[in-house]
């Protein structure tokens, strides 16, 4: 079975909470779309940085054009809304765990182009948007489906970190949200 087989199938119940959690935000509404790009603010810096600390580029040299954190901020400094503080990032001790982060963060974007849709043009999109280098997925695809990894449980077990940090901000942000 595929590394990518393996983080589906094993992620999938954490997919689903996320999904479900982040579904719950009202893009459409400027409050609860800032609420939402701070949850994301809370996990993505630290987690980018967490990755490139961990040699992200040695599995991804066009790492520098997939990172987000840049129009993450700008979109909350164009709401004009104070950054959350962090939370802490995911260890990512060896290859497999780069793999299992990057699993979720690469699929994070194909549900970000979904969700622009959602936003109103008048608010920042950018994060959302799609965005990094042309055919960007099928790369990621495409390597880590060629990745030889001996334990794919370390990729799992990061990438069901990092879907745990993202249920873990979300709620926090809903909580503060009147």
């Amino acid at each position: 079975m595929s590394l990518r087989s393996v983080l589906r199938a094993q992620t999938a119940d954490c997919h689903v909470e996320v999904d479900k959690l982040f579904g719950t935000f009202d893009l459409s509404d400027r409050q609860q779309y800032g609420a939402f790009l701070r949850a994301h603010a809370r996990v993505v810096p630290a987690a980018e940085n967490a990755l490139e600390e961990a040699g992200i580029d040695r599995l991804l040299p066009d790492w520098p054009e997939r990172r987000r954190t840049q129009k993450l901020l700008a979109d909350i400094h164009e709401l004009g809304d104070p950054l959350p503080p962090s939370l802490a990032p995911p260890a990512l001790h060896g290859e497999a765990a780069l793999w299992g982060a990057l699993y979720v963060f690469e699929g994070s974007k194909l549900g970000g182009a979904l969700l622009a849709k959602a936003v109103p043009d008048y608010l920042p999109s950018s994060y959302l948007t799609p965005q990094g280098p042309k055919s960007a997925m099928r790369i990621f695809m495409d390597r880590l489906g060629a990745s030889n990894l001996d334990d794919p449980d370390a990729a799992v077990a990061a990438a069901r970190d990092v879907f745990g940090l993202f249920l873990q901000a979300g709620q926090l942000e809903l909580e503060a949200v009147p």
